[in-house]
């Protein structure tokens, strides 16, 4: 039976368009069939509803598709929005960021220092679709344009907070002054590392420091390797003012050229940094490793560490470079970082082995003058430090997951839980499509086949395909169309494993400083070791906490995204005109998505300016076909385009084919 008109009530989250049309899908519960269309709230029957909302909607209408009109706006998604001030008939009004806040916000009182064109943070008092909303301006970010001013609204338009409470800062400058007395009465209660040789490889730009690594010589041809991690919950308890604003930020916020960090400078920068030269409370993974990398025992141990060194990435990957030409042999750090390198390497081959997914990266880094403007943009390089890093984080990850899952075995009637970093496996249909897009383009993927003549597609079958790619031109496209196939790895209670490292266990362990899940994973893993694990009952909301971590963390990404989106933009605005040498990266019936070799922008071409034919979407060769010329352009094809325009406050760029 089909929806009732105007009695049937469908609760749900609204998406809502740029032209402020909503849809609401059909929730199984709302006893109607599902169609192959959702609901349509259209923009006179939105009744103040914003996208992302939770609504009841009335279905009003089933002709020629459902639509309905919102009756309750149940909860708002948020209630703060960045926007542009700006004086028009004499009212004072904010345009939103969002492109999809769809009205104008009405000021009833703005600050007196207020002026037109200034960014500014608003609360949303009301709106019931009437009339304009009002609101009220909460802060005043800076001159629309200005660099930290665009920076710092986008941290605030995802719900991050560039400054701290008092009440924090307070409780850090209290823990910072004393920090060394607390060091020096720690110390007979921990294992004391400051005599072995300790390092750490991060960043040149990179303000804390979460992790170390030290080595020790052992008998037998062993090697005893600690992954020293901040002991960052040594500091921030439950309770305190600082760990209720870590709770709320859940993980720190990456910008271009700034951090926005979970905790304030004094931890996150100073008493939890794993400086070079300065004794720190740690955390520490000591493993026993053989020649053959193999994890002969480990320990988990609370510990005082001295780092000796503070490498750059760069700088370590030179030493091992010199070491590989035969040149400064006897240099300091040389045989350390050359063996934790040889581990290194085999613990990156056995996880090959066993089909983990090695995405690569595709990050860009912007060259900014001194007012933030971008003035040149460079591919960021994975150099063989990175991944000897990475290989030695991955390892104390999972073995911490693996040990607390193996006690919770073991005792299953105390209802031990954990915090685990699942990512499930990708949902049929999506790899499905990849699989039709790669056989398309002239590659094998997923020779296996199902009782019902289907393929079946396993992580190996991933990272063999991203195997054949690499160093072809369309290597970077088939990453990201692979990359875009994934599930999202999130945190949960319940453990599924982990399909892209191909892990039975994992967690995050490795950087409390900027990650708030690391830090439970600490509390429960102390409680462990203290002999007073942590139950269900007293991590009740342990659940909810990984769903809130999850959320807070695709916020961070999203922030970081249109951080670089925003930057890309600009760098490109002084460049109208200009010739490039791009990628088609996407097609669709309105044009091509077109991304620039050198910089990574993507940017469109609008079908309507191909001109010399009609262009047809076939969406089965990933193409606009001519329907006169028969002259096709498809993903992944390398074309030449010229910059015609763009748009910084939408952060659009279109192109035009260059004939």
């Amino acid at each position: 039976m089909g929806p009732i008109v105007g009695t049937k009530h469908v609760s749900g989250i609204l998406q809502v368009t740029r032209k402020a049309v909503g849809y609401l899908a059909f929730p199984i519960e709302a006893g109607v069939k599902k169609t192959l269309e959702d609901i349509e709230v259209g923009p006179e029957h939105l009744g103040g509803a914003l996208n992302g909302d939770t609504v009841s909607v009335e279905i009003i209408g089933t002709s020629p598709r459902t639509k309905g009109k919102v009756v309750k706006v149940i909860s708002r998604a948020k209630t703060e929005f960045v926007g542009t001030l700006k004086h028009i008939n004499d009212q004072w009004v904010v345009l939103a960021s969002d492109i999809k806040f769809y009205r104008p916000i009405h000021i009833a009182h703005p600050p007196k220092d207020a002026a037109a064109g200034a960014k500014v943070l608003v609360e949303l008092l009301s709106f019931d679709g009437t009339q304009d909303p009002e609101g009220k301006v909460v802060e005043i970010i800076g001159l629309a344009g200005e660099h930290r001013a665009e920076m710092n609204a986008i941290v605030l338009e995802h719900g991050f907070k560039t400054e701290f409470p008092p009440e924090v800062t307070a409780e850090a400058q209290k823990i910072e002054k004393e920090h060394a007395a607390i060091i020096a009465s720690e110390l007979p209660n921990r294992a004391d590392f400051r005599d072995t040789t300790t390092m750490t490889i991060d960043p040149l730009d990179a303000k804390d420091f979460d992790d170390a690594l030290s080595l020790r010589k052992l008998e037998n041809d062993e090697w005893e390797v600690g992954v020293h991690i901040a002991d960052a919950t040594f500091f921030v308890r439950p309770g305190t003012a600082l760990d209720d604003e870590a709770v709320k930020r859940g993980t720190s916020v990456y910008l271009v050229d700034a951090t926005i960090p979970m905790l304030p400078l004094e931890l996150s920068g100073n008493v939890c940094s794993l400086r070079e030269g300065e004794d720190r409370l740690a955390f520490s993974a000591v493993f026993r490793i053989n020649q053959k990398g193999q994890v002969l025992d480990r320990r988990f141990t609370k510990s005082v560490i001295r780092s000796n060194k503070r490498f750059t990435y760069e700088e370590a990957q030179q030493i091992l470079n010199d070491a590989d030409a035969n040149k400064n042999p006897d240099s300091p750090f040389t045989q350390d970082l050359l063996t934790l390198r040889a581990l290194s390497r085999i613990l990156r081959k056995e996880r090959n082995e066993e089909g983990a997914i090695d995405f690569g990266d595709n990050e860009v880094k912007f060259i900014l003058d001194e007012k933030g403007v971008p003035t040149g943009v460079v591919r960021k390089e994975r150099i063989e430090t990175n991944q000897l890093i990475e290989e030695f984080m991955l390892l104390a990850n999972r073995e911490v997951a693996a040990y607390i899952s193996k006690l919770a075995e073991n005792v299953p009637e105390k209802g031990l839980v954990f915090l685990y970093r699942i990512h499930d496996t990708p949902k049929e249909d999506r790899i499905e499509e990849l699989a039709t897009f790669v056989h398309a383009i002239g590659y094998e993927f997923g020779q296996m086949k199902s009782n019902k003549g289907k393929h079946k597609y396993s992580a190996r079958d991933i990272a063999h395909l991203l195997k054949q790619i690499e160093g072809k031109p369309e290597e970077h496209l088939i990453r990201t169309a692979t990359l875009r196939t994934m599930a999202k790895a999130i945190y949960s209670t319940k453990n599924i494993g982990h399909f892209g490292l191909a892990f039975e266990y994992y967690t995050h362990f490795t950087s409390p400083i900027r990650r708030y899940p690391d830090m439970l994973v600490h509390r429960i893993l102390e409680s462990h070791l203290n002999g007073k694990p942590m139950s269900r009952r007293e991590f009740t909301n342990l659940e909810s906490m990984c769903i809130t971590a999850s959320e807070q963390e695709a916020k961070a990404v999203s922030a970081e995204r249109d951080s670089i989106r925003y930057k890309q933009v600009e760098y490109l605005s002084s460049k109208i005109g200009q010739e490039f040498d791009v990628v088609i990266s996407g097609v669709t019936e309105w044009g091509l998505y077109v991304e620039d070799l050198v910089s990574a922008s993507e940017g469109l071409v609008r079908v309507r300016t191909i001109g010399d034919d009609f262009y047809n979407y076939n969406q089965k060769e990933y193409a606009l076909v001519g329907q006169r010329t028969k002259k096709a352009f498809t993903l992944g094809d390398k074309v030449k385009v010229k910059l015609v325009a763009t748009d910084l406050a939408a952060r659009t760029v279109d192109f035009e084919l260059v004939r």
